[in-house]
């Protein structure tokens, strides 16, 4: 696997709220893949949401669904990706892209044995998102890469100054959430991003 940059929707953080129009600059600015999480809606709701991206996206990118296997199966998503505990118990016939959000090395080895493509592991920085929590650093990050023969894509608190030390502990990459969905400029705030993990 190259090294991708992944972004993670979160449409409360943007500041006019239109998720469609942030969706655009994603794709433009070069990111490989985007995960719809927006976990206060119903299940009709984020299906709609999806529909409407995926117009955006136009296959240029996988669109990944966040939590709602329904959904994601219903709009043909090009993936989910799923909290531990739903993984353990989920579909293993399922054949899209399949990824998992892990807390520890234990859970990346289990979900490495039961099918997953890649894991999001994190939160790595302190970051608004997960206040009052630190972050888990780069130890715990080196350990997972060094461990699991699974792509570990690192996601919180992570930016432009602190990307090399992601990519060095063995990361196959980076999720952005905050960053690029409070950005003034989220097109430019992806590209530069994607530039330094090219360019690592």
């Amino acid at each position: 696997m190259d090294r991708k940059l992944f972004v993670v929707t979160n449409r409360k953080l943007i500041k006019d709220g239109n998720l469609i129009n942030v969706t655009e600059a994603i794709v433009k600015g070069g990111a490989d893949a985007i995960i719809l999480r927006e976990k206060d809606l119903s299940s009709k709701e984020l299906y709609s949401l999806a529909v409407k991206m995926q117009e955006v996206v136009m296959d240029r990118i996988p669109l990944v669904i966040n939590g709602d296997y329904n959904v994601a199966v219903k709009c043909k998503a090009d993936g989910i990706q799923l909290s531990y505990n739903t993984f353990l118990d989920f579909d293993k016939a399922y054949d899209k892209l399949k990824g998992v959000s892990i807390h520890s090395l234990e859970e990346a080895k289990k979900v490495y044995d039961i099918g997953a493509n890649y894991v999001l592991a994190g939160h790595i920085f302190n970051t608004a998102c997960k206040a009052g929590l630190p972050g888990r650093g780069i130890e715990f990050l080196n350990e997972i890469c060094s461990d699991v023969s699974l792509p570990v894509i690192a996601i919180g608190g992570i930016e432009l100054n602190n990307i090399d030390s992601i990519l060095r502990a063995g990361a196959k990459g980076a999720a952005l959430m905050s960053s690029v969905m409070e950005a003034e400029n989220p097109e430019e705030t992806v590209y530069n991003m994607k530039e330094a993990i090219d360019n690592y």
